[in-house]
């Protein structure tokens, strides 16, 4: 049985680090240790794998594309497959195994002649498919779920596919069959049995005794939510096993990276989380999160089925021999103690209902969010786990409430991952921003619009740019550009909003009426059309009472194409000459998400980044006082002297 399925190593081992070797797997980094007790290795993130060189039954060294590979086998009929060394590498570790461990590896050559007829060896639970004195391949017998006979002369292997050991492949091995002809000297036949009978009892023999190995406790009719269905839960030496009518997953304990326990608030359920890697398989769905569902207050009685000597010897204080308590309480235990998987519970977050999470939806999936001390869980589905170290930045949106159709009683929480991804967590309770954001400030993450506690109840406010900050919201700022020059050489259409855009979430309804007044003017200028608008008409005044306020609004709502155009700011420099290099790079982002991703990358920038943007906005400002001095002076000359009588 395969405990480690790792690919290849992708750099290169340092020799002169005997005996701890620092390895990189692709795609699991990790660093192999050899050392005269035995050997370990850890993956990045995971727990760590030990072999006493006293478990070490043979060490064999093979040579296969672009690299060679490492096989240890063990006392409990374990192999262990390590690939990734270089040529240089095997000399220096079998000279370092023989002197300090009395290990002389072994070495093995692999057939390349693609030659599909040769003998079969089995060694423990290892078939292997020899052409002659090479190795064709080898299959594991205990990943076997059923074999049969076809015939009298054929006889079939069915493997699990939803087991661990082939969830990172596009392509798994479901079933091999081999044709043993009745002249076979391997397996030597007789009137009352084949060859091929022959062959199909000896793996019989190893597939029965690898799955009849005892259950060291169960748990019955447990309610598994995902991948969803009732199981029996059994937990072996060395694997854990789901059993149901339609499934049975066998899942390695090294595959195991940590246990969750997550209670649910004001609900007679607690939820139990196995986190895999690589995680398990049902046809192509991957499950990374086994999450399991107990009922709290159910109290259990085990007994432990190992013996005396085996719990003081390879389980001590880790197992007991026996276990009463709560369901889930129990089960932990004994997993923990046969896995050494690393237990995490709730952390020092409490709701504003004192549970453990916060009620909110995912992807339209309604559940619960669990902000623990090293990250965040989503339950139950789709099981989402976040790591602090993963996260860029957190977003509170939705709670200003000022815009129509805004509710007062809910807020989105916004996670950007540093791989740009983003997940976006609907409808959480505005009670629970207060307890949200002390947590996550406590936390030290960075949050995009967290405020000084004045502006709402809840401590958080709505992002406000002013003309002091470099971050401006670039929509507002073109569509004052945009009333003070029509006709910019510089415009982008991409700046311009569409129809249905709602526009920035910062945009403050309380703006300036007059700018707001000139672009609609404009904007129906330019599109020959009756602009629209949700606001009510303004009253008009009766026909007698026109004449010098009605001729003062005509003329203030026309704008003189002559006027100069309003300076550019610093943001407004950098995102003319970077947008068409984010949106050549981007091409199916929305324009406003593109002036988004222009934002991100400013904040970013440090003040010596931004200087040629600012000394661009300082000439362009020169510019336009200049140009107004102008402006205004040729308009005093220009206008005619009103009479007394006017």
């Amino acid at each position: 049985m395969f405990a480690v399925a790792a690919n290849s190593f992708s750099t290169a081992v340092r020799l002169s680090e005997l005996p701890m070797l620092s390895l990189t797997l692709d795609p699991n980094p990790g660093q192999f240790k050899v050392h005269p007790g035995g050997l370990s290795w850890k993956k990045q993130g995971g727990n760590v794998i030990h072999i006493d060189k006293v478990d070490v039954t043979s060490v064999t060294w093979m040579k296969i594309p672009r690299c060679y590979q490492l096989k240890i086998r063990t006392t409990d009929g374990l192999v262990y497959m390590f690939s990734g060394f270089r040529e240089q590498d095997t000399s220096n570790l079998t000279n370092f195994m023989q002197k300090n461990m009395g290990i002389l590896p072994d070495e093995k050559q692999l057939s390349v002649t693609g030659h599909n007829w040769g003998g079969i060896d089995i060694d423990g639970s290892t078939l292997t498919f020899m052409v002659g004195s090479k190795q064709a391949f080898e299959v594991s017998l205990p990943d076997v779920a059923q074999t049969q006979m076809q015939g009298k002369t054929d006889v079939l292997l069915e493997f699990h596919v939803d087991d661990t050991t082939g969830a990172n492949e596009k392509d798994s091995l479901m079933e091999l069959s081999f044709h043993v002809p009745m002249s076979n000297t391997q397996f030597v036949g007789d009137e009352n049995r084949s060859s091929a009978q022959i062959l199909w009892e000896t793996i019989l023999g190893e597939v029965d005794a690898g799955s009849s190995e005892a259950a060291v406790s169960t748990f019955e009719g447990i309610a598994i939510l995902t991948p969803r269905g009732r199981y029996n839960v059994e937990l072996h030496l060395s694997y854990l096993r789901l059993q149901a009518q339609a499934n049975d997953f066998k899942i390695q304990y090294t595959s195991i990276v940590r246990l969750f326990i997550l209670p649910k608030s004001n609900n007679p359920h607690t939820m139990v989380v196995v986190t895999l890697d690589p995680p398990i398989r049902k046809g192509q769905t991957l499950y990374p999160h086994i999450v399991i569902q107990f009922e709290t207050e159910t109290v259990v009685e085990i007994n432990v089925k190992l013996s005396t000597e085996l719990l003081a010897e390879k389980y001590k204080d880790r197992l007991e021999e026996s276990y009463q308590g709560l369901i889930h309480e129990v089960f932990i235990k004994v997993l923990r103690g046969l896995s050494a998987a690393k237990v995490t519970r709730p952390g020092s977050f409490r709701s504003s209902q004192d549970g453990y999470a916060v009620q909110s939806s995912l992807k339209a999936e309604d559940g619960l969010l669990y902000p623990l001390e090293k990250g965040f869980f989503f339950l139950p589905k789709p099981p989402t786990l976040i790591l602090d170290e993963e996260i860029e930045f957190v977003e509170f949106q939705r709670l200003g409430a000022r815009g129509a159709g805004m509710s007062s009683h809910n807020f989105d929480l916004l996670v950007k991952l540093k791989n740009d991804q983003e997940h976006l967590f609907r409808n959480i309770r505005r009670s629970e921003c207060q307890n949200l954001s002390n947590f996550i400030n406590g936390k030290h993450l960075k949050m995009m619009n967290l405020g000084d506690g004045q502006g709402t109840s809840g401590g958080v406010t709505d992002v406000i740019h002013d003309s002091g900050d470099d971050t401006v919201d670039p929509h507002l700022e073109r569509i004052k550009n945009q009333a003070g020059d029509e006709e910019s050489d510089e415009e982008d259409e991409d700046f311009v909003l569409d129809k249905d855009d709602g526009g920035s979430p910062t945009d403050d309804s309380g703006g300036d009426e007059s700018d707001a007044s000139e672009s609609g003017d404009e904007k129906e200028k330019s599109s020959g059309k009756k602009a629209s608008s949700s606001k009510p008409p303004a009253k008009r005044k009766p026909k007698g009472g026109e004449g010098e306020d009605s001729e003062k609004r005509k003329r203030k709502s026309k704008k003189d194409p002559n006027a100069p155009k309003r300076a550019m700011t610093p943001f407004l420099c950098f995102s003319i000459s970077e947008r068409a290099a984010v949106k050549g790079s981007n091409p199916d982002l929305h324009s406003n998400e593109i002036t988004k991703k222009l934002g991100l990358m400013w904040q970013k920038m440090s003040t010596q980044e931004k200087q040629p943007y600012i000394q661009q906005s300082l000439v362009d400002k020169k510019r336009y006082e200049e140009e107004s001095a102008a402006y205004l002076g040729a308009n005093l000359a220009d206008e005619d002297p009103i009479s007394a009588d006017d």
